[in-house]
């Protein structure tokens, strides 16, 4: 209950933040994120509720970075492991503990995709005035890979395009496939 409570307060901060900087005419671009060790930006207008960890169904015969599916505020959502997907290796084991840090972060509805995106921590806003140098995507990153930015102590940050991640063919195939 605590941690639901703590969720609730880090949401109403948040809310309080966006609007606070709304009115000083400074706009948040991104949530800033964390997944299999890289620090990722998803534009807010592709991002929806954030939820606290919660417990998953498995689902048989999935690739592993799927980790099954959730009840969110009433809604069945696939779980996706981000830090997996992008990684292209499986995810790694997580405590309680682990998972009590983590969040899972819906697509906003707009993109009419019912999943969440598990993330190891949340990271806060980021404006464009946050970040001191950006690069274009090489043309052999994957489609859904926005600008890389690099921050004033010298951090990479990846931006995540989460519509175009949503229409993606290795987003899209959840299904495990046997080995040939």
């Amino acid at each position: 209950m605590a941690t639901k409570q703590a969720l609730r307060e880090f949401q109403s901060r948040l809310a309080q933040r966006l609007q606070t900087a709304q009115s000083a005419g400074v706009t948040a671009s991104w949530l800033a994120v964390e997944a299999g060790g890289e620090r990722l930006l998803f534009p807010l207008s592709h991002s929806g509720e954030i939820f606290p960890w919660s417990a998953v169904q498995r689902v048989p015969y999935v690739n592993d970075w799927f980790l099954g599916v959730a009840n969110l505020r009433g809604g069945l959502s696939g779980v996706v492991d981000l830090g997996a997907l992008l990684g292209g290796k499986p995810g790694q084991r997580r405590t309680d503990a682990d998972l009590a840090q983590c969040r899972l972060v819906a697509f906003n509805p707009i993109l009419e995709t019912n999943c969440a995106l598990l993330v190891d921590r949340l990271l806060g806003l980021r404006t464009t005035e946050a970040f001191m140098a950006s690069e274009a995507p090489d043309a052999a990153a994957p489609a859904y890979h926005g600008h890389a930015y690099t921050d004033a102590d010298g951090a990479s940050w990846q931006e995540i395009n989460l519509q175009a991640l949503s229409q993606h063919p290795s987003f899209l195939d959840i299904g495990a496939h046997a080995a040939q």
